[in-house]
């Protein structure tokens, strides 16, 4: 799945911060005895007895030693009540951050310099979307929502302030009067809308593709976004064509353009040099950049590994799950996990599930119950499109008709300034963006040039699947109680926004994949450019039927594999831009291996193909590096590749140097490429520069101000310019390289662990940790080769779910359970997912119970029950010890 936390170069407000704060913050901290009190005073009670009023009956939460809680119930209601005040005991400051992005109240926490992008999110409108949504759940799904909302006002009625976790105690000095506000069910689905935006679709691809049509001629836009390789890659449903069997040193497989490569080239010639144009698209992805992405940047990392194997192929005849999504770093992890248990399934009590949950949201998003096991991976189809619109002061055209705009006035309120007003005019198929900024404006007043539309005033809308009210809220509490295939495709049937790849496997031996999601049906072209919005040709003329959405069960070949590549030739037109399939290739051909082997696979064995380093675009250029003239430093370089096995394992001194020179040789290749379009590496430029290997002429190769001439000068070169790069960072002796010294992460707080002041930014963040793996790896620990090799993208849990044994299952979190700095379970977990190390994951109840380090026992006060509101006069009650 597919999302990360705000990226750390978007959160220009921070800057508003002074030194002088910091320097204030830390005498406080410093201060005699004060600064470790005020640090603890947010950690949460955790043994003992809590009075909870609202609760029906007593609620069980065991604590492992990583702080995992297992939560376990004598009916729903009480269940979900804990899972909300257990949220909030461990991350409340992350999930009122979260609600302010998703309800565009950010500028109320950091001032006016938030206002632009409580404007684009209050356009979109996804809390208006999330009313609609919790209006139109069921009865049952409702009562769990506000179920959950109660229990995390219960702990709100405890504690406030820094009692409630560190970073209010920081912002106080920036917004001293702020106080949370009560949760509500709404507040919880609408972080559904973020999730469904940073998963949107291929907007920065489009966008991409446009401004290449301003500098390329159409055949080399094609081949800057190259497609889906039908006939060489693995697919979800078929898996590896069998006439590609794959080896590890196999070239990058020659792409096909897709239609939207063609149709962005369609252009006329002189939109192709429209500066004006291109300033304009450039203008308009910054403004989508800077949107705070909670799961992670987009790009082709963003993704997720799972897979499914058959019971005949395992060693104890039962089927074995994996899943690692690959999201943005983020501290806390973005995933909290838990158990959510009843001590005895009734008609009142009806869950058993545990894995992984986002804190604010209540169920279990992505892990198993005592039936099925389930794993996420972003399918990726274009869910979003653009569209130009004739406009008056008034209203749009459409077939030849003045139609009045839908208008709404939201006012968004600003720490430390005035309100701002903003006025939202909407079609019928979305809202205008273009009322957001002058970027936006640019767009829609040059595009109709590039487009062939006539002249006259235009505005871009957008149409996206998201904001339709849909039923992804309930779907998670279906998915959480499904016992087998056919439950669980009911309830895959409501998840529709974000769609995800789903691969099941049950206790009975079954295994499958399903397809869920709105995905819409176009009148005309592929989405891949803004379409004529004054016409009713154009548009959406519905959505694809979940009955012909791509489903599999049982192959005869024993496995399944998803790693957001493309799931079949053979389905309803999904997107032009795939993954273009290098994980699941590395993936597949450990599987294809074991399997010809004979040896049956164990859950171990699934861990470490998570691990797996095998970096097939070094593959590529091994044997090319091999058979160049070199001298000097260039042949320095190749020799300390000769014999390396393309690994990029933390200690490996090749994959260092390797990653410097795959990074000066896109900077070299591809320099007169607009800014914005310039690679950052990955399975998109794995492919573009492997097909150039066998094109040694091409005119990719030269550049005139470096003075090479064709692919082997090229190479020469950027194998020249690595080693003197290695050597400046690394020092002058290759044998101390290793690629974990380049390839760090630091685990960053979504909010203040950005603020540019190293005081403040030291309380929260962690790290750096090296780590191995890479782009398009199996061990996706991205990075983007404009920004360095810092590592931007991560398998952000792991986990391997064992159907014979669920107790033999395994997982490991990205950070720990807490999200309070200086918690002991803050960032315990970080060091093993490091080193590719799982926790064991008890989920009977007797291993629950005899892992448990703490039990913490929440119980109803007399008289006060769900229907019953907690007196305001009414002080909360202490805990016991």
């Amino acid at each position: 799945m597919g999302t990360d936390a705000p990226r750390t170069r978007h959160h220009r407000w921070l800057r508003a911060l002074t030194w002088l704060l910091a320097v204030v913050l830390l005498l406080v901290i410093a201060a005699a005895g004060v600064g470790w009190w005020t640090v603890q005073r947010s950690f949460p009670v955790t043994s003992g007895r809590i009075d909870a009023p609202g609760l029906i009956s007593p609620v069980s939460v065991y604590r492992d030693d990583a702080g995992i809680p297992e939560l376990v119930a004598d009916n729903d209601h009480d269940l979900f009540f804990a899972q909300g005040f257990v949220h909030a005991q461990d991350r409340f400051w992350e999930m009122d951050f979260r609600r302010h992005v998703t309800a565009g109240r950010l500028s109320e926490l950091f001032g006016a310099s938030q206002v632009g992008t409580d404007t684009f999110v209050r356009t979109l409108g996804w809390r208006n979307v999330a009313e609609q949504e919790y209006e139109a759940l069921d009865e049952t799904s409702r009562a769990y929502y506000e179920a959950y909302a109660d229990g995390v006002n219960a702990y709100l009625d405890r504690r406030s302030g820094a009692e409630l976790s560190l970073e209010y105690a920081v912002l106080g000095l920036q917004n001293p009067g702020y106080a949370p506000e009560p949760w509500t069910p709404v507040d919880s689905i609408a972080w559904l809308k973020a999730m469904a935006w940073d998963l949107r679709s291929n907007l920065g691809d489009e966008i991409d593709r446009a401004l290449l049509s301003a500098e390329l001629p159409p055949e080399e836009v094609a081949r800057l976004h190259p497609g889906f390789d039908w006939a060489g890659a693995p697919t979800i449903l078929e898996g590896m064509p069998a006439a590609s069997a794959p080896a590890e040193s196999a070239a990058a497989p020659l792409p096909q353009p897709p239609s939207g490569a063609d149709a962005a080239s369609a252009a006329p010639a002189d939109a192709r040099a429209s500066n004006a144009y291109a300033a304009a698209l450039t203008s308009l992805r910054d403004v989508l950049d800077a949107v705070p992405a909670l799961l992670g940047p987009e790009g082709g990392d963003i993704g997720s590994n799972s897979w499914v194997v058959s019971g005949a192929l395992t060693e104890s005849g039962s089927p074995l799950l994996a899943n690692d999504p690959h999201l943005g770093p983020a501290l806390p992890s973005i995933w909290s996990q838990m158990g959510l248990r009843c001590a005895e399934i009734t008609d009142m009590c009806t869950f058993d599930v545990a894995g992984y949950t986002f804190s604010g949201l209540p169920g279990v998003i992505i892990g198993h119950n005592d039936r099925i096991a389930w794993g996420f991976t972003n399918l990726g189809p274009d869910v979003a499109d653009l569209y130009l619109e004739r406009v008056t002061d008034d209203g749009y055209e459409l077939d030849g008709i003045q139609v009045p705009f839908n208008e709404r006035e939201e006012t968004i309120e600003v720490a430390g300034g005035a309100p701002v007003s903003v006025t939202v005019r909407s079609t019928g198929r979305g809202p205008i963006v273009s009322d957001i900024s002058a970027d936006f404006e640019a767009v829609a007043g040059a595009y109709p040039a590039a487009s062939g539309a006539p002249d006259g005033e235009y505005a871009l809308s957008l149409q996206w699947t998201a904001l339709t009210p849909g039923t992804t809220a309930a779907s998670i509490f279906a998915i959480d109680r499904a016992e087998d295939w056919d439950g669980f495709r009911q309830a895959a049937s409501l998840f529709d926004v974000p769609s995800q790849n789903l691969v099941y496997a049950d206790v009975d031996g079954n295994i499958g994949y399903q397809a869920p999601g709105t995905i819409p049906i176009r009148k005309q072209g592929d989405g891949t450019l803004p379409q004529p919005g004054w016409t009713s040709e154009a548009g959406w003329a519905g959505e694809v039927d979940f009955d012909d959405l791509p489903s599999l069960l049982n192959p005869e070949r024993g496995y399944i594999v998803t790693a957001n590549n493309a799931v079949t030739h053979d389905a309803p037109f999904l997107t032009a831009d795939w993954d273009l399939g290098y994980r699941a290739e590395g993936i597949e051909r450990r599987l294809l291996e074991q399997i010809d082997a004979g040896e049956p696979f164990t859950a171990a064995d699934l861990s470490e193909i998570q691990l797996d380093t095998g970096d097939a675009n070094a593959a590529a250029f091994l044997p090319v590096i091999a058979e160049l003239d070199l001298s000097g430093d260039a042949a320095r370089g190749a020799g300390l590749l000769e014999g390396w096995d393309a690994r990029d394992d933390v200690d490996s001194a090749e994959a260092a140097y390797f990653a410097v020179f795959w990074s000066n040789l896109l900077d070299d290749m591809f320099s007169s490429l607009p800014e914005q379009t310039r690679p950052s590496g990955g399975d998109r430029w794995f492919s573009v520069v492997g097909t150039l290997l066998a094109e040694p002429e091409a005119d990719w190769w030269n550049d005139e101000e470096l003075g090479v001439q064709g692919r082997d000068e090229m190479l020469a070169h950027a194998l020249d310019e690595a080693w003197s790069e290695a050597t400046s960072r690394m020092g002058s002796d290759p044998a101390t390289w290793r690629w974990g010294r380049l390839h760090t992460l630091e685990l960053t707080n979504q909010s203040f662990g950005t603020s540019g002041i190293a005081p403040i930014e030291w309380l929260f963040n962690r790290g750096p940790y090296e780590v191995g793996g890479g782009s398009s790896i199996v061990n996706a620990n991205g990075w983007d080769a404009r920004e360095g090799y810092a590592v931007d993208w991560v398998p952000s849990m792991r986990m391997v779910v064992d159907l014979d044994d669920l107790d033999a299952s395994t997982w490991i979190n990205l950070t720990g359970a807490s999200g309070h700095a200086f918690h002991p379970n803050y960032t315990d977990q970080a060091p093993l997912w490091q080193h590719g190390e799982t926790r064991t994951w008890p989920f009977s109840l007797d291993a629950v119970r005899d892992a448990a380090q703490e039990t913490l026992n929440l119980l109803p006060v007399e008289g006060i029950g769900p229907s019953d509101p907690v007196p305001s006069e009414t002080p909360a009650p202490e805990p016991t010890e």
